[in-house]
Formats: structure tokens, sequence, C-alpha cells
């Protein structure tokens, strides 16, 4: 998941439970709860900070540039996925809690998990009684099965999101997508207004966490105009859009026709929700410190320039330095020259120097120098570094041997690109344009908006390889917190898409295409967390991405703030189902 993800775990194992959740932020929360006034440093990354069952006040949120889009079938991005469950509603939810319950994967439209067959490829799932869309009328499952083929099978509209299903359900490989084909899918059955069914082609043990993504919330089919939808969404959640300014702002209101008895899970104490896109990071981090705003909604935390400001001062006690269970590599595209080439691939690998860039980004606070693309808290994570230097400050002399061995003694110049609203994305971009220079490697930087970074740019082949974008920056978080939800977007040739792509890389590796779609297909749970770990090296051996930093979030909590939690279900931001204000 895009971080800005995409979802991330904190624990190696996430254990799935049965029966609806009992939101702590609403009527009293957990044992160890903080009141605003007396909270502690990182008191938010296992208990709920100045909790509050009071109605009412106002939540407000800013974003430094805008999200690939708020339609909930047009997505990646993880603080989307957080924020959207105010107004779509899915098939399973993260449960809303603090801490490793956080990571439990609970029913919300749906009333109970699915229920598979022996063999993991059938999976059925049946709504609760009474749901209704913002207008009054009832969600049934066809709405569902819609929404699905709009997200995954309209590439043409609808870009941004994952390719699961489509790779997973049977005939996916050949569905053209509702605005194309009016008969639906045959694998998404609907046999009554209640019940849907999934018919896949291969096993798929996970399935669980696939419904939890925003992908599975209803769409009304005579609602839908395709990407024009995200101007008129209509709302199956506790709150729907009063109204939505592209590229400006949006405001959430309560959704009168959201029945509470339906919805165990969401507490909906906030009257209000507005959300200003195109703010300059760096005010976003003075509105925090004077109490302008509630939360930084893309949750990726401070800004290096902001950072020795709130550490040393009165304003340390209001942080949460949060594990994000999402790596930041660079990515190399194997495709444009001189990257078809694996020793000049390997070349740039031994010649980064890894530390540079987490001191540009901030230090210690901002994370840990990463040799894996898997971070440590993601199940199947495995302790290795193929290109290990002294100090994880790069080797230029082993760096300059694969230059040799690549045809380019004398070095290259290539393209990295980075967001161009993210200071530290850029900070990272500098430390390695510099350290490649070291080893005779000509760095040019080319920045794009981040609302736009996959859809038009270092997500489009095309694009990439016409521009001769040969290094991109990338930050990815698991979709859910297993290898398989960390990796296959990311390095699976399958999930290779026209536009509003992920695997930057551009890997279409039958050998790891295979140890995945074999991997996901087992049901041995322990055999699985092995594979993971398997499939990384083969990635590392080939060269093609380069890891830089296990990311970890530093987070302000506002006085005004309240049931304030950390959930590492979406890549260790703060809660945006339970989030209010006092305001």
């Amino acid at each position: 998941m895009k971080t800005r993800r995409v979802t991330a775990a904190a624990a190696t194992v996430l254990a799935l439970s049965l029966g609806a959740a009992a939101c702590s932020g609403g009527g009293g929360g957990s044992s160890n709860n903080n009141g605003g006034g007396n909270a502690k440093k990182d008191a938010a990354l296992d208990s709920i900070v100045n909790a509050s069952s009071k109605k009412g006040g106002t939540v407000n949120l800013e974003d430094s540039d805008v999200p690939d889009s708020l339609d909930p079938g047009n997505t990646y991005y993880g603080f989307v996925q957080n924020f959207s469950r105010l107004y779509a509603r899915t098939l399973v939810t993260f449960k809303p809690a603090a801490g490793h319950d956080g990571l439990t994967v609970v029913p919300d439209l749906a009333d109970s998990l699915g229920k598979s067959s022996p063999d993991a490829k059938t999976w059925t799932y049946h709504l609760r009684s009474g749901l209704k869309f913002e207008d009054g009328t009832p969600i049934t499952s066809k709405d569902v099965k819609y929404a699905i083929e709009r997200s995954n099978f309209a590439p043409e509209a609808l870009s941004n999101g994952p390719t699961y299903f489509k790779a997973y359900l049977q005939g996916g490989d050949k569905y053209q997508g509702p605005y194309k084909d009016k008969n639906g899918l045959a694998s998404i059955e609907t046999p009554d207004d209640q019940t849907i069914v999934f018919k896949l082609a291969q096993p798929f043990a996970d399935f669980d966490y696939l419904a939890t993504f925003s992908q599975t919330a209803p769409v009304p089919q005579a609602k839908d105009d395709g990407a024009k939808y995200v101007q008129h969404m209509v709302s199956s959640g506790p709150y729907k859009f009063a109204s939505y300014e592209e590229g400006a702002s949006a405001t959430l209101v309560r959704n009168p026709n959201w029945d509470p008895k339906t919805d165990p899970i969401r507490k909906a104490l906030p009257d209000k929700i507005n959300v200003k896109f195109k703010v300059n990071p760096v005010s976003i981090d003075n509105d925090l410190l004077a109490d302008k705003i509630t939360a930084d909604i893309t949750g990726a935390g401070v800004q290096p320039q902001t950072q020795p400001r709130i550490l040393s001062g009165k304003y340390a006690k209001q942080t949460d330095d949060s594990y994000a269970g999402a790596t930041s590599y660079m990515a190399l595209n194997v495709h444009v020259a001189p990257f078809d080439n694996e020793h000049c691939r390997k070349a740039v690998q031994w010649a980064v120097d890894k530390q540079s860039v987490l001191d540009a980004i901030g230090g210690a606070p901002k994370g840990d120098v990463a040799s894996t693309l898997l971070p440590p808290s993601v199940n199947g994570y495995t302790k290795f570094d193929t290109y290990a230097t002294p100090g994880s400050k790069g080797d230029a002399a082993k760096a300059k041997e694969e230059l040799k061995a690549c045809g380019k003694p004398n070095g290259f110049s290539t393209t990295l690109t980075a967001r161009s609203d993210r200071p530290a994305e850029i900070a990272a971009a500098t430390a390695i344009q510099n350290s490649l220079k070291a080893a005779g490697i000509t760095v040019d930087i080319k920045q794009f908006p981040s609302g736009k970074y996959f859809a038009n740019f270092a997500g489009v082949p095309s694009y990439v390889h016409q521009h001769k974008l040969g290094m991109m920056m990338m930050a990815w978080g698991a979709d859910w917190p297993t290898g398989y939800g960390f990796l296959d977007q990311i390095i699976d040739g399958s999930a290779i898409k026209p536009s509003g792509g992920n695997n930057l890389m551009e890997l279409n590796d039958p050998k790891i295409n295979k140890a995945l779609a074999d991997a996901i297909a087992n049901t041995d749970a322990a055999a699985r967390t092995t594979a993971w770990g398997d499939i990384d090296k083969m990635v590392m051996d080939n060269g093609s991405v380069v890891p830089l930093v296990y990311r970890k979030n530093l987070l302000i909590r506002p006085d005004s703030a309240t049931n304030v939690t950390v959930t590492q279900a979406y890549l260790g931001m703060y809660d945006y189902t339970l989030l209010g204000s006092s305001k």
C-alpha cells in the first residue's frame, strides 16, 4: 500500500477474530488511557489518548498535496483506505482499537468473517440486515459485486487500486469490466440480496484481508459514472460528503441514514470532518503545534526541519514515533537502460550510502537502515543483507567493479524521481545523488506531485520508458500484514498496469511470479511464512530494489484531539474512525 500507501503490520502474527469489535474510543477506552493534559511520549502507540465519549466537535485534517482519489474503488493510498472507512463500509475491516488489537479483522457490512471452502477457492459472506445508503435505499450484495467489478476491471476509468480480484477471480483475466460488459463477472455470485460468493481460480488463504479493502465498499450502479463518481459518492458509512472541491477541500457531515445498530465498530462522535488539500507540509506541522488542526491526514510524520523543535521542547510528550510497517526504497526499472543490465543495478546497490539517507530524513526517529524489502514487522521477514557495507555507508570500490562488469567502467548518467511535496523524500534523493557521484554515477532528480505520481508518471510504463526514468523513490507498506500482502503488488508481473502501477521495477520474473502464487495457495501457515523471506531474497539477488529505510512516523497529537491511537493496520498513522476533537 502506498505510503504517503497503502496497510502495514506491527506484529509478526495477526490473529483473525470472529465477532464484532467494541470500539474502545467511545465509552471508556483501554485501561491505560492517558488524558490529554498528562499524556506521555508514544502514549498512542498502545493506548487511546484523551479518551472521550462526548458527541460533537469538528475534526480538521490537512494534506500537502491531493490523494490519488477519495473514491473507495480508485485508491491505493493507505491514508485514504483509513479515512474512507468514515463514509465507505467494507465487507470486513480492521478493528478500531489500540495496539495489536487494531490488527484484528472483524466483520463490517458482513455479519461474520468469510466462510471458506476446504480448498480456500470459494469464499462466502452474508450482509447484515438493515444496511442503507445515504439516500435511504437498501445496500445489497449486488452493490458490493458491482463495486468490485468497477474498481478492478475498468482501468480506463479507475486505474489506482490493487489488482488482486482481477488476478484471482475465475475469468478475471478476460472480464472487461461493467462499463463494457453489462453481464457482470460470473465468478462473483449474488444468489440473494444478502449473500455474495467469490469463486477463485486458485486457493487464496488471505482472502479476509482482501475483503478489508475499500474496493468492497458498495456502489449503487445507477449512481456510478466512472471517474466522475468521486464528485458525488454515495455513502454507506456514518458520514457523507457535504462538499468536495477537487484539489482544494472536502467536508463530511453526519449521514442520517446510517444506523448504529448495524455498525458495532464505529462511534461516529464528531459532527463534522474537514479536509484541506495542497497545504505546505511545514505549514501543516505548524498548524498541528498551534492546535489549529487535528491531524496531518497522510500520517507520514513531521518534516525534518520541524523535528528538532518538537523533540527538544515542550511538544515532545505529544509525539508518537510509530513504526509504519513500511519500507522506503528506490526502484530500478529493469526495462530502462542501463538497468536492463543486472551489474549496473548492482553497482547502484553497492554505491548507495543508506546511513546518509536516514540522516537526511531526520535520523533514528524516522526509522532504521533497511537491507531487505520486507520490514521486520511483517510476517515472513528474514534478516539478511545481500549488499552489506561498513556502517551502511556504501562501497564505491565494489560499485566500480560492477560498473566494469556492465560495460560502464566510467559510470553513467540516469534520472531519479521523487515527490515534489515531500521534503523528506527529496532530501533522501539528494543524499542518494551525492553517494552515487563517488562511484561515477551522475543522477538528475526530477520531481512530480504525489497526487499524480503513480497515475501519470512513475506508475505509467510508457511514460517511464519515454523519459528514461531509471530510478524512482518509493515507499510501501503491507496491504495486510503478511509477506504476500506486502510483496505481491510491487514485484508480481501480473500487477504491472498501463497506469497507476506500483511495480515500478516492472519485474515480471517467472520464478518470482510462480513462487508468490505457490506460497499463497499453500494452506500451511508456517510454510507460507518461510516462503515470503525466500522470495524477498530472490528480489534482492536480481538487484532491482534498493531498500533504504524501515519507516517510522513521528506524529504530533494536538491537545484538542480526542480518542487518539495509532493503527498499525494503516501504516502507523492515527485511526480516523476513532479520532475526534474537543473543538
